[in-house]
């Protein structure tokens, strides 16, 4: 296992020295981030209230956990880069970015890929429509309607796929800040996601739309980290519960979302374990 950023490079290269002098049933520990002096974290960039660029600056919850988990880890130096859904798994296995931060789910595929660190949060799906619509009232009602998901989300198959019901059309977006616009302009009568994103989009601009606010899934939040990084994973997840323990993650959570009217999770979420 290999990682771009390595706290103490030259220690380790004596270590690496030193164990052949070990007898042979000594092992060598893998490099992990935790072993990191700097970090590269993929976060949204185009999702407010989550990870949005503001005058070439990244904002948000996803944005905040991110600092508050590398400082956890004694990480100073943050890089933060712009992804979409759909570069999560790949800019992560490929070494781009040493963690993601980016409304991820833990899902079972996902894990055979990449390690999560968490959930941080639990949202549950949800439903935006026009503000003159008020014919939906739930999942169901998505039946004949179009319905727009950002590329590299799962959400509109849970609906489709899991829930079997028959929407009129699936429109899939690079992003879910483009479905949003294609809602706005009468394209497609619905977008369904995690309920965090969605009222991030209402809060700018609420008269022109209506959260349905009936849930119908859990989507749990991980910290996607390289595969097999299970020291890492338990040092994330230490950072997660200390974040609820002091009172920071409802601060940022009414920070970002204590003006819609969204009913947040304030306790800690249940850990997916780093096996």
């Amino acid at each position: 296992m290999w990682f771009r950023h390595r706290r103490g490079a030259a220690a380790a290269a004596l270590g690496t020295v030193a164990v052949i002098l070990l007898p042979a049933c000594s092992a060598e520990r893998e490099e992990s981030l935790v072993d990191a002096d700097s970090l590269t974290i993929g976060v949204k960039d185009d999702q407010p209230g989550l990870g949005l660029d503001v005058n070439g600056e990244l904002v948000g919850f996803d944005v905040d956990v991110a600092h508050y988990i590398a400082a956890h880890l004694g990480i100073e130096e943050v890089e933060l880069v712009g992804i979409t859904s759909a570069e999560r798994e790949e800019k992560l296995v490929s070494g781009e970015v040493d963690m993601v931060v980016a409304t991820y789910s833990i899902t079972p595929g996902r894990k055979t890929e990449v390690t999560f660190g968490g959930p941080y949060y639990v949202a549950k799906q949800d439903i935006l429509v026009r503000a003159e619509e008020d014919a939906v009232d739930g999942v169901r009602d998505l039946e004949g309607r179009s319905v727009c998901q950002g590329a590299g989300s799962n959400s509109a198959f849970r609906i489709t796929d899991g829930l079997g019901i028959d929407v009129l059309e699936l429109q899939e977006a690079e992003t879910y800040s483009v479905c949003i616009e294609r809602l706005s302009e009468g394209s497609v009568d619905a977008v369904s996601t995690d309920n965090l994103i969605l009222a991030g989009f209402l809060a700018e601009d609420p008269d022109s739309f209506r959260f349905v606010n009936n849930p119908f899934t859990d989507e749990k939040y991980g910290v996607g980290l390289p595969h097999g990084d299970v020291a890492a994973c338990e040092a994330v997840n230490k950072a997660v519960s200390e974040m609820y323990q002091d009172g920071t993650a409802v601060d940022l959570l009414e920070e970002w979302f204590g003006e819609t009217d969204l009913e947040v999770v304030r306790t800690v979420p249940q850990f997916e374990g780093c096996d």
